[in-house]
């Protein structure tokens, strides 16, 4: 154990500019699990706290205000720049160019080692203003006289990613697209996880001076490429229309409209798309270990992942802690739509759980048990498992184990269950109950979770959206009912 510690300590000090963000977060998960000193650059570092490890701190400051980032940068060996300015409007390519001069010129005079900066691919003189500002900041940082490796990217596709969440809402919420003629312009969409395999790499790797390494997966293909592989994983069916009078201009106002939440941003990497964002050079592959997944592999990937971070989330935390809560259709996450309501229960929480457990099978499901046998009759008609299969034991249940239609993905004992649907669906559904102590009571929470698949997924849900409020708020007051009475 010493010599861990030890070894720990004689790591050296990485600064991340830019933690807070998308890739930041991920990167500083790596590095705190190699055992690195960390430290997060961030205006607002209360907001980093919850995140950080015993060996990361969050330092305030700025890479546009040279004073905050001098004690910042004290110290650090390998500075890692993953920050843009592409939410702050019109003038987001001066903001970079300013911030970058500043944050290279600090690193200078505090002699940092190594900046690693993630940048974007794309060569010739009529790039995008987004593709240009980013190769213009690893410009900027290579001036600045500290050792830069700069990774040029493609498309970065994992959860939550924001290429991902275009594609995915494009082909989910559209029957039918058009396809302009950019969006065949050829690309090499990247893994989030192999981005940060490179980032890490990067760390230590033995470069003489300044380097640009161009990076990609292991496919070329287009976005209306992405776009069909999308939906073939998800086994949606869409009409694609191509036209030629779609300017990637008139597109990203359009994609404001489908996808108003990523529109600013979103507008600019769609008019970067008519760029062709190919890796020229194979150094990467020479160079590095990382041997880059498919794009398929990627997209799947992306979806599984987002499955585990949507079970490991505690939706009292996500969701409005107020009491009656649940909203008229539910409240969007992403793809997905979440209903969630909670039951005060005069009893404490070890005298509660135990009726939530015993749900499903020969106890029933609290509520319209017959509304229940009607909608397992349909799934057999459907070819669904329907409610033959019950449940192993009628009280303790397991991770894994079947509950009629549903199975037991995650089971915290005495906590908390989450059941996934498994009768035939236009998408994926989950139930999921928690038990909250609060002294001598607790708050039962029911929480109903849908990723429609498609507009025939939206219909679903909202068509029977009135049913499911009947259905899942007289199960839940008949839970801590039953529950109460047996106390």
């Amino acid at each position: 154990m010493m010599d861990d510690a030890r070894q720990r300590s004689d790591r050296p000090t990485v600064l991340i500019a830019g933690a807070s963000g998308y890739i930041g977060g991920r990167l500083l998960a790596k590095l705190e699990q190699a055992g690195c000193r960390v430290r997060c650059l961030s205006r607002h570092p209360e907001y980093l706290q919850s995140r950080l490890g015993p060996m990361s701190v969050a330092c305030r400051g700025d890479v546009l205000d040279a004073k905050s980032l001098r004690p910042a940068l004290a110290g650090v060996q390998v500075a890692y720049y993953l920050v843009h300015s592409m939410a702050s409007g019109s003038r987001f390519e001066d903001l970079d160019l300013d911030a970058a001069r500043t944050f290279g010129s600090v690193a200078k005079q505090q002699g940092v080692g190594r900046i690693i900066y993630l940048g974007g691919l794309g060569s010739g003189q009529d790039l995008s203003p987004h593709l240009k500002s980013r190769q213009d900041v690893g410009r900027v940082l290579n001036a600045s006289g500290v050792p830069t490796l700069e990774f040029r990217a493609s498309i970065i596709l994992g959860s939550a990613s924001i290429s991902f969440e275009i594609v995915r809402t494009l082909v989910e919420r559209l029957p039918m697209m058009v396809t302009p003629r950019w969006t065949r312009t050829l690309a090499q969409p990247i893994a989030v996880e192999d981005v940060i395999s490179y980032l890490m790499a990067g760390f230590d790797k033995d470069l003489p001076g300044s380097k640009v390494v161009e990076i990609g997966g292991a496919d070329r293909i287009s976005y209306l490429g992405l776009l069909r592989e999308y939906a073939r994983i998800r086994s949606i069916r869409r009409i694609i229309l191509p036209v030629p009078f779609l300017t990637p201009r008139l597109s990203s106002l359009w994609l404001g409209l489908v996808t108003p939440v990523y529109a600013r941003v979103g507008r600019l990497l769609i008019e970067g798309v008519r760029n062709e964002t190919l890796v020229r050079d194979d150094a990467a592959l020479q160079e590095f270990d990382v041997r880059p997944m498919s794009a398929a592999t990627a997209l799947e990937r992306a979806l599984g992942n987002e499955d585990q971070e949507f079970a490991q989330t505690r939706w009292s935390d996500a969701y409005p802690a107020v009491r009656g809560d649940a909203k008229w259709g539910g409240v969007r996450f992403g793809q997905r739509v979440v209903d969630s309501r909670t039951e005060l229960v005069n009893l404490p929480a070890d005298q509660v759980f135990p009726f939530v457990e015993a749900i499903g099978g020969n106890t029933g499901w609290y509520y319209c048990d017959w509304l229940w046998r009607v909608r397992g009759f349909l799934d057999l008609l459907v070819g669904g498992v329907g409610l033959r299969r019950g449940r192993r034991d009628p009280r303790r249940l397991r991770q894994g184990d079947t509950v009629d239609f549903w199975r037991v993905e995650l089971l915290e004992p005495g906590r908390r269950l989450r059941l996934r649907a498994e009768m035939v669906l236009p998408g994926r559904a989950w139930l999921e109950f928690e038990v909250e102590p609060d002294g001598s009571k607790c708050t039962l929470r029911q929480t109903a979770e849908f990723d429609p698949s498609g507009w025939l997924g939206h219909l679903y849900w909202y068509a029977l959206f009135p049913l499911h409020g009947l259905i899942f708020g007289n199960m839940l007051k008949n839970i801590a009912r039953a529950a109460e009475q047996h106390a």
